[in-house]
């Protein structure tokens, strides 16, 4: 597992960090870890897969919606774009 070091904490931020982790029953360290894990991976995250089917379910789509689509979409080839 890697690891990380940080450099030039200001004090008062290590002493606030060792509070806050005796606040909630964990080391300096486990504190730091449960703070980065919320920081990027938050539980509230936006899943977009989940997000669109929630908005089509509020809509009322169907798959027979979605199969009407795909039909009347248009399968031509893009053609590319020219720069000259």
């Amino acid at each position: 597992m890697p690891a990380v070091t940080i450099r030039n904490l200001p004090e008062a931020t290590h002493r606030a960090l060792k509070v806050r982790a005796a606040q909630h029953g964990r080391s300096a360290e486990a504190e730091m870890r449960h703070i980065l894990e919320a920081a990027v991976r938050p539980d509230a995250r936006l899943r977009l897969g989940s997000a669109l089917a929630e908005h089509s379910r509020k809509l009322g789509l169907t798959n027979d919606d979605v199969a009407a689509l795909e039909q009347a979409r248009d399968k031509t080839p893009a053609k590319p774009m020219s720069f000259e």
